[in-house]
């Protein structure tokens, strides 16, 4: 259950030029899945005195309109912060999958299609984001990148089963239906064996920084292999054709 801490202060004005009163209201709520913090503050400032009012029955007339605004706004604060720790609770939970038969590719389906789904064979048309894990998620290619003449982002085309793409990529490709969008963590036996297996970047530079990270001799002679060459990839099933 989420637990809320809420700190209140009356700081009240005395003497010439002093005459207002203040209220702050701190709350704090905390997020369960960072232990951290949400830090709300609210100033309230009361109205000035006139010289005719009788200073004390104000000050008790404010004090109790003050009451109920600092209940309502409190109330306020806790539901916002609680629905955002439930909201962040929600997405931590979310968890990535294991593929079936992958070799250890774990995947998250962000969205489900609703086309048919492919088998070897077919040609296969997606669009993807490449990252590399090794370097903070850089991300060495994507596909809506590749723009033909039109302007549009040119997909990915492969034949499933061909062996000619990295397995993971098979493996993600092979359970996901036409229109969905799926997040795939591939480990380096599933990933680049070899510089000749697609997709390649076809960037120079990102092609090279790729390669030399993955394949390594020094980091890879240190034992770096297993977190080398684990890729991070969101794949889209744009269609298929047997």
């Amino acid at each position: 259950m989420a637990k809320f801490l809420v700190s209140y202060t009356w700081i009240q004005g005395a003497g010439q030029g002093r005459e207002r009163d203040h209220t702050m209201i701190r709350c704090f709520a905390p997020v369960r899945s960072v232990h951290a913090f949400h830090n709300h503050t609210i100033r309230f400032v009361t109205p000035k005195l006139t010289a005719n009012s009788s200073s004390s029955s104000l000050l008790s007339t404010r004090r109790e309109a003050l009451t109920v605004s600092i209940v309502t706004t409190t109330l306020e604060i806790l539901i916002s912060s609680f629905s955002a720790s439930s909201s962040a609770a929600a997405a931590a939970a979310a968890e990535l999958l294991e593929l079936p038969n992958s070799g250890g590719v774990k995947a998250l389906d962000l969205r489900l299609g609703r086309g048919p789904v492919p088998v070897d064979g077919d040609q296969v048309a997606i669009h993807y984001y490449g990252r590399l894990a090794a370097k903070q998620g850089w991300r060495f290619d994507s596909t809506y990148d590749h723009k033909d003449q039109s302007g549009e982002p040119i997909p990915f085309l492969f034949i499933l089963g061909s062996g000619k793409v990295i397995p993971g990529i098979e493996a993600a490709v092979r359970s996901m239906k036409v229109g969905g969008i799926r997040r795939v963590v591939i480990p380096p036996s599933q990933g680049y064996q070899n510089t000749s297996q697609e997709p390649i970047p076809p960037n120079f530079f990102d092609r090279q920084r790729l390669f030399t990270t993955i394949f390594n001799p020094t980091r890879l002679a240190n034992g770096e292999g297993s977190t080398l060459g684990t890729l991070i990839f969101d794949i889209e099933l744009v269609s298929l054709r047997h």
